[in-house]
């Protein structure tokens, strides 16, 4: 048991999670390089023109290949949680050029303080206010993977800036049976890249007005997702 415990310690260490961000940012490029798009991400991103900078989300495991597919002039930063996890997604999305602000929403009010929700919050809207876009996933870890959780319209809501619901799907990948039911993308497929229409979230919006958005958002992203893999059966 000492052994075990002394192996979990060595895998969590920052610089073995350092080490695996990096290779996954390799791998990331690898599946980039080798995998042609079905569709042509830039009609999308003509469609945005005009509301950047925006707040882009995504499900929770279907995100890993966009620093690869954004445009280079639109600067973002994402949202990357606190956890061991986090710190090697940091390090991946760091060396895919995509700048980072650590923390994450929970399921109540106490959860998200300790998890750094609050101050991520603030730090997300002074992105949105100095001109720098936001990725994020749409779902409160551990909850449904098509389950739309209220921070990102609430973002929405303080910051004034508008959600651009995407997604991405390859069909060379390896579906995990994991909670927000992640693809591991691999090389030398297909793949589309959804990006939907700007979804803008009243400033004055009531609690009620919030849901309604919750519930629209999520709808965008599950017509995104539907259009991502029908685009691959063409």
């Amino acid at each position: 048991m000492q052994t075990v415990r002394e192996l979990k310690k060595v895998f969590r260490s920052k610089f073995v999670l350092t080490l695996g961000g990096r290779l996954i940012a390799l791998w990331l490029r690898l599946v980039h390089a080798t995998t042609r798009m079905v569709n042509d991400p830039a009609e999308g991103y003509a469609r945005v023109e005009g509301h950047y900078p925006a707040i882009v989300t995504l499900w929770h495991g279907q995100h890993f290949m966009v620093p690869l597919v954004k445009r280079k002039q639109d600067p973002f930063k994402a949202l990357v949680s606190r956890s061991g996890d986090g710190h090697l997604n940091s390090v991946a999305a760091q060396a895919l050029g995509v700048g980072v602000v650590r923390g994450s929403g929970g399921r109540n009010r106490s959860k998200t303080l300790t998890k750094g929700g609050i101050s991520a919050l603030k730090n997300l809207i002074t992105c949105l206010r100095d001109g720098v876009g936001v990725v994020m996933t749409a779902n409160v870890p551990k909850t449904g993977a098509r389950e739309c959780g209220l921070g990102v319209v609430t973002l929405a809501k303080l910051s004034g800036r508008p959600i651009i619901p995407a997604a991405y799907a390859s069909s060379r990948r390896i579906d995990l049976d994991t909670w927000d039911k992640a693809s591991i993308n691999l090389p030398f497929g297909r793949a589309a890249f959804i990006i939907g229409d700007p979804i803008y979230v009243n400033r004055e919006a009531d609690d009620e007005e919030l849901e309604l958005m919750r519930q629209k958002v999520e709808a965008a992203l599950n017509e995104a997702t539907r259009k991502a893999y029908a685009a691959l059966e063409r």
